[in-house]
């Protein structure tokens, strides 16, 4: 059916010819407009700038008549747009102009409602300061790692082979190699893709150990040893739990199964491949963090972290507990807010578990601090950061820097189509069919991506220059303001309590923390 208009086409030209010779010439009309077409259709599949038409060939030019109708859907953004709804026109306009390496500017002003209880804003300065010529980077790696890493403070969130295309991973990771930036796998295994064009990994272990399994599905240290101390990985990240469908495990149908994907993920042809929703190495708070260490030892010194989308507080200081008591530390933890994406998930799941970016990251942050131990950790976040106000915003409330998915996947052409499930992607980013995946060019896709991250880059830059301070590190909560009611605006200083240095410690917090930490232990979650 993708086919179907070039198909006919075709057809209808040859089947025209014969009575344009044999009776009148006016049929060639009908030769010129259908041989038109023919042509258009032939030209769709062999260019490679729009993945849309290389799968649709002629059907998509509809797509493109309605942007000429409407542009603004693709040609008007607002930078910003921080305020959680969902992923709006704005948001994806902003991306695909950066990642085209179009105009930022636009004509008049913001037609945002400043005055929804939504609305948030960055306060610039009166007195700002130079732009800074080299990219913000922060260094990843604590006392007790032996190879830091320097890191972009905007990265490629986990999407997992089997979840988007060999295409798509390639893509992501030549962009992310091109402009210096890390490309996080997914827990579905580190691929042969993910290892071709040589971008920075940081690989993502879940509850199905993929690719450092053994055949009853438990971790295999031997594995993981063997392509933990590759060059390109760069970083190790257990994950925990995700922000779309956290303490829920993944399937991936036996019929989605390629060979390449059962040899990347360590896995049997011809059955479900399941993630469990918990993991089986550990049970504890203190037991994981015996576990990262042992990562770390295996891994030959690199930065561990781990992932999580916030549930039960008194859960997350019992890791903190167990962090004090054994001196193990992550050198990471990646926060994931339940607005998070991904390619499948039940309704309830995504709608109604977890806890949203900003409160579970500003946890995490009061968490460190009151333990002593937030200087000694970093902190990363995702959970739909497509712009640069974004990024500052995290970084303000606590996070050191940001990942992105959804962005990256619309720099490469993904349209929301919301098919990831189906195998049939129309882009070819969340399809392992390979006559769709040939449509998303990866050389053309990866200057996208590595266009997006740097425009990205390049407004945090001047954004940061604008609000009067050297570097994003030096953003504290009353740097971003959030209206609350019509009439009513405060800062995140004002509108969230933020723990002083050790306070958990003392006895010093305030009651609603106090109680978690006194219901916390090392031994059980």
């Amino acid at each position: 059916m993708r086919f179907s208009a070039l198909i006919i086409s075709i057809i209808s030209t040859f089947v025209l010819i014969i009575p344009a010779i044999q009776f009148s010439p006016w049929w060639f009309v009908g030769v010129a407009i259908f041989g038109s077409l023919a042509l258009l259709g032939i030209y769709d599949l062999i260019q490679t700038k729009h993945s849309i038409t290389r799968n649709y060939p002629i059907l998509a030019h509809l797509r493109f008549l309605q942007e000429a109708i409407a542009p603004e859907i693709h040609q008007y953004y607002i930078e910003g747009n921080m305020d959680g709804r969902p992923f709006d026109r704005d948001q994806r306009s902003l991306v695909y102009s950066r990642a085209k390496n179009l105009t930022g500017l636009k004509p008049f002003g913001t037609e945002r409602d400043v005055y929804s209880d939504e609305f948030e804003w960055l306060l610039h300065s009166m007195a700002p300061k130079p732009k800074s010529t080299e990219p913000f980077r922060t260094t990843v790696g604590g006392e007790q790692c032996s190879t830091p890493y320097s890191c972009s403070l905007l990265n490629i969130s986990s999407m997992s082979f089997g979840a988007i295309s060999p295409n798509a991973i390639m893509a992501m990771n030549a962009g992310a190699k091109a402009d210096g930036f890390a490309h996080w796998t997914g827990e579905g295994g580190l691929s042969s893709y993910h290892l071709k064009h040589g971008g920075d990994l940081v690989w993502q272990i879940g509850t199905g150990y993929f690719g450092c399994r053994d055949e009853k599905g438990n971790f295999e240290a031997e594995s993981f040893a063997e392509q933990a101390v590759l060059s390109q990985v760069k970083m190790i990240e257990l994950k925990i739990s995700q922000g779309a469908k956290p303490g829920h495990g993944g399937v991936l149908p036996a019929a989605k199964v390629t060979p390449e994907i059962a040899k990347t993920r360590r896995v049997p042809m011809g059955q479900d491949v399941i993630s469990p929703p918990g993991h089986s190495a550990f049970s504890t708070p203190r037991e994981l963090c015996e576990f990262i260490g042992k990562l770390r030892e295996l891994s030959g010194g690199k930065p561990v972290g781990f992932k999580l989308c916030i549930g039960q507080p008194s859960e997350f200081l019992s890791v903190c507990k167990a962090m004090l008591e054994t001196g193990i530390l992550p050198d990471f933890i990646n926060v994931d807010g339940t607005e998070g994406g991904t390619g499948a998930a039940p309704l309830e799941f995504t709608n109604s578990l977890g806890a949203p970016l900003v409160e579970g990251l500003i946890f995490v942050h009061n968490s460190l601090v009151g333990c002593g131990l937030r200087k000694k950790i970093k902190i990363a976040c995702a959970g739909k950061v497509t712009s640069a106000a974004h990024i500052l915003r995290n970084v303000a409330i606590g996070a050191d820097w940001c990942n992105s998915a959804r962005a990256m996947m619309m720099a490469v052409g993904c349209l929301q189509a919301q098919t990831c499930h189906t195998n049939e992607c129309p882009v070819g980013v969340a399809t392992q069919d390979p006559s769709r995946q040939r449509a998303l060019h990866v050389d053309d896709k990866a200057r996208r991506v590595a266009n997006y991250h740097h425009n990205t880059l390049e407004s945090l830059a001047e954004i940061v220059a604008a609000m009067g301070v050297d570097h994003p590190d030096q953003l504290l909560p009353h740097h971003v303001f959030k209206r609350i009611e019509s009439s009513r605006a405060v800062s995140y200083a004002e509108a969230f309590d933020f723990l002083e240095e050790g306070s958990l410690l003392d006895g010093s917090a305030n009651q609603r923390f106090k109680a978690y930490w006194d219901s916390a232990s090392a031994e059980m979650f």
